[in-house]
């Protein structure tokens, strides 16, 4: 009975955020590199990628709200999703502005041409503090989790990531993750099978939460070729503004 009750206390917990809660808007849109062909905006750790139960607007239409507004244009805009953050994480996330341009981003995605970069705040450290996990996830839709096993199996998929720790702070450590693939709640369920929970993060094992309702994961970085102007690209997301994270961007400009 008191474990059912702790497990209730905790999810009304994490309904109910200390914190308020800052979702993007058109006005507020932190937008990272913009042209004719995509946009790459920075995403609170609020806003909805897509549509659920919540009814929340969905970054998707604030994009599209701010391409209209800002372009002037009578209907629609087109804002094409190429790719998905969990709610809770923060980052860099990308949208096509044209039809061709999502085509040829998708594929680059489904090609792994893609490299993305996130930073992890965890504790305790994991073990060992940097390596290459091949492992297999398979989903619980009803519980919207996903549970990794060291080998393959029905309903299992493949995943893979490299990760190391860069720095720590006097209670954290900073973990930068570059993961191969990309499966549900991928980096969430690996760093905690390696007994390194995300700060925030209750589901995957984290002791509480964070007081607006995020994890510590954030998309730093994402690497890939324009895919209209064949030139390297590099997009930079500057994390949200809390000490844990300022800490560790001491460590990344080699303060400490």
């Amino acid at each position: 009975m008191a474990d059912r009750q702790e497990a209730s206390s905790t999810a009304q917990w994490a309904r109910q955020p200390k914190a308020p809660i800052v979702m993007s808007t058109i006005d507020n849109l932190d937008v990272l590199y913009e042209d004719n062909h995509m946009i790459a905006v920075n995403k609170r750790s609020s806003d909805i990628v897509q549509s659920d139960a919540s009814g929340d607007t969905t970054l998707c239409q604030v994009v599209g709200e701010y391409i209209k507004r800002k372009y002037n244009k009578p209907g629609d805009a087109f804002i094409g999703t190429v790719h998905r953050l969990d709610r809770p994480v923060s980052g860099v996330i990308l949208y096509a502005r044209t039809s061709k341009a999502l085509s040829r981003l998708t594929n680059l995605f489904r090609l792994r041409d893609i490299q993305k970069t996130y930073w992890a705040v965890v504790r305790p450290a994991p073990n060992p503090p940097e390596g290459h996990v091949v492992n297999f996830l398979q989903k619980n839709g009803k519980l919207n989790k996903s549970f990794t096993y060291d080998e393959p199996g029905e309903d299992r998929k493949e995943s893979e990531l490299t990760y190391q720790t860069i720095g720590r702070s006097d209670h954290y450590h900073f973990i930068e993750v570059k993961p191969k693939t990309g499966r549900h709640h991928q980096i969430r369920a690996t760093l905690s099978s390696l007994g390194a929970p995300i700060k925030g993060d209750i589901k995957y094992g984290s002791r509480r939460t964070n007081d607006n309702a995020s994890i510590h994961l954030h998309a730093r970085c994402i690497e890939f070729i324009h895919p209209v102007q064949k030139v390297p690209m590099r997009i930079l997301a500057p994390p949200p503004e809390d000490p844990v994270w300022n800490a560790w961007l001491k460590v990344d400009n080699g303060l400490d």
